[in-house]
């Protein structure tokens, strides 16, 4: 990676310069090099001449002369820059050697990777309550996580997938009342389509039967404890709607290592131990007045106690064991976490639930799984103070070094622009610039159908059906459409918008990469060129080609950004922009006309094109086609 070989030798120079001037080096000076926005100001630049001005008492000018000169006179980096230029008021600009970076790339991390081989990471996301059919919303939440994944993997890192199945929650018992108590003679495709209808039918059926909530309560014991009818009932329910989420997750390419069931932690005795081991401290104790009378709670440390004063969502989420003695959610979260931590005494037992894939069950084998070094959760920004009450509890039991390892990637919720809430029969007459969805009242895009429906767009605009299927081109769009937002964006979801596939789509992405493979191919296939070897000229640089080269000179140390952030949408940005590049590449420069020379040089443009490219589609979970 040119950018970290760059440091290290700055850095070399840094610190020697400091010992010859007899100064202490600040912990606070950080080394950093940037993109100059214009290539006449190099390739790569960097200010640490004028974040040091004031320490040595020179004019930053001077400094970045003596580093200039430094750096040439040591040429260990020499040969892959052109030019290394100190230029008012004291920045020190590079200018890439294409021919020699052309020979090879440059990796400055083999040392990280072997400590990055033995860092195991556990990701957990996607985690849809098994009620029913999947939504837009859940899917990017399953995007980002899968994306993630694969930069982690990418990265070096040991990585292990979770989907969390809440099997002992409200939204499934609403489901299981539904079906008992409410009726629905529509036909439907799917069962989770049926579910989607049925848990709006018992939300709306609450208001005017409210002796049916106390139905729900009765659910939750009887999942609980697992033996009864209802139980079954709803274990059945939960598996078939995992079982068509999971599907469907596959046509994005998302996979997963684990299935956790939640039941599966209640019954493991995780929450049990759990409970001793907070019982120890000052911070968890059972409440005997007030609201919150008989429930069992963890206090804040900064507060020390809890307030009576506070909101009912505030006091909730403190609360571990309801009064009635079911688990709140963050309950069996903070048991699941110390699992996953592998401070635990607790372990589950697995069965195999498909290739690749396991399941938590009540009868199984033992498996190395969870112990992670470092844990992250993808979960939307509502679930902020449920995951701070995890990192506490952590805290509270004296596990500090994992608390500050547990990181929750945080990210904006998906809502519905007003012309797509009013194609579903949303009230948009308030005016407001978009609309939340509501499993509750059955309000939302399935991911199921908007899947369709991109794939009828896709295939009316396709002039020919060689390469890759419709469907997965529309997959890979969809994809696209919900990780090119910033993690804190909220997505306001317009299908038109969606199903859109010029600009910056993810169709646009598999278009520059197949015209790349198609130029290839007709290279191999003219008999004049099929022998000719691909090779770079920097005498026959032109502007466009050198644009190209730049950004794609800059791939490696975006990924390292990207996955430091946690953060796909900085790898959407580099796409597009590369994608565009070419585009611009190919309509200026014609790659198989003009000399030998000239179509040898251009031909290894394309080929480094398609190699960067490839690997950015498939760090984001992308296809990469011969042919659309």
């Amino acid at each position: 990676m040119i950018q970290q070989l760059l440091m290290n030798e700055i850095k070399l120079h840094v610190d020697v310069l400091f010992q010859e001037y007899g100064i202490e080096q600040p912990a606070t000076l950080k080394i950093l090099t940037e993109h100059p926005a214009h290539p006449e100001h190099g390739d790569y630049s960097t200010n640490v001449a004028m974040l040091l001005a004031k320490i040595v008492r020179k004019a930053p000018l001077q400094i970045a002369q003596e580093l200039q000169q430094r750096i040439e006179k040591n040429g260990s980096v020499q040969c892959l820059f052109a030019k290394v230029a100190a230029v008012p008021p004291g920045f020190l600009n590079f200018y890439v050697n294409w021919d020699t970076w052309s020979t090879g790339h440059y990796d400055a991390s083999n040392g990280l990777a072997d400590q990055r081989n033995k860092t195991k990471i556990l990701i957990e996301h996607t985690s849809i309550n098994p009620n029913k059919a999947a939504h837009v919303g859940h899917l990017r939440n399953s995007c980002i996580g899968d994306s993630l994944s694969r930069m982690l993997s990418q990265a070096g890192y040991q990585v292990e997938v979770h989907n969390y199945i809440d099997d002992l929650g409200n939204q499934l018992a609403d489901t299981v009342v539904g079906i008992l108590h409410t009726q629905t003679e529509e036909t439907f495709n799917r069962f989770g389509d049926f579910c989607w209808e049925t848990y709006a039918k018992v939300n709306q059926a609450y208001k005017v039967q409210p002796e049916l909530v106390e139905q729900r309560s009765t659910v939750l014991h009887a999942l609980e404890s697992g033996h009864s009818n209802l139980a079954w009932m709803g274990a059945l329910v939960a598996e078939r709607i995992v079982r068509e989420q999971l599907e469907e997750m596959k046509q994005f390419g998302i996979k997963y290592d684990v299935l956790v069931w939640e039941s599966s932690i209640v019954r493991a005795g995780f929450w049990d131990t759990t409970f001793e081991l907070l019982s120890q401290t000052d911070m968890f104790h059972k409440v005997t007045y007030g609201k919150l009378a008989g429930c069992w709670v963890l206090k804040n440390l900064e507060e020390g106690a809890v307030s009576v004063g506070e909101s009912t969502d505030y006091q909730g989420d403190k609360v571990l064991v309801r009064s009635n003695g079911i688990l709140t959610y963050t309950a069996k979260d903070i048991a699941y976490h110390l699992w996953k931590f592998g401070v635990l005494s607790n372990d589950f037992v697995y069965q195999k639930w498909e290739d690749g894939l396991w399941s938590t069950a009540s009868q199984g084998k033992k498996k190395l799984i969870g112990q992670a070094d470092v844990v992250i959760n993808v979960i939307d920004y509502r679930q902020q103070y449920p995951q701070e009450m995890v990192m506490l509890a952590l805290e509270v039991l004296g596990y500090e070094q994992q608390a500050s390892q547990l990181k929750h990637v945080s990210y904006g919720v998906v809502s519905l622009s007003p012309e797509t809430a009013a194609g579903l029969g949303i009230d948009i007459s308030e005016g407001k610039s978009s609309y939340a969805m509501s499993g509750r009242q059955g309000i939302g895009i399935k991911v199921a159908d908007l899947l369709d429906r991109m794939e009828r767009v896709i295939d009316a605009k396709r002039s020919r059906k060689a390469g890759i299927s419709s469907r997965s081109i529309a997959a890979a769009a969809i994809r696209y459409y919900l990780l090119k937002y910033q993690l804190q964006t909220e997505v306001i979801f317009d299908l038109e918008h969606a199903t859109e596939i010029t600009g910056n789509t993810g169709v646009y992405l598999l278009y520059a990469y197949s015209r790349a493979n198609s130029i290839l191919d007709k290279a191999k296939k003219d008999t004049r060129l099929s022998q000719m070897e691909a090779k770079f000229n920097g005498a026959l640089l032109e502007e466009q080609e050198y644009h190209l080269l730049r950004h794609a000179a800059y791939w490696p140390e975006t990924l390292e950004t990207a996955t430091k952030q946690l953060a796909p949408s900085i790898l959407c940005h580099y796409a597009f922009e590369l994608a565009s590049l070419f585009n611009h590449f190919y309509s200026v420069c014609p790659v198989l006309k003009g000399s030998e020379e000239s179509i040898a040089h251009r031909l290894w443009i394309t080929q480094m094109y398609k190699q960067t490219m490839h690997q950015v589609l498939e760090v984001l979970g992308m296809p990469t086609p011969k042919r659309l």
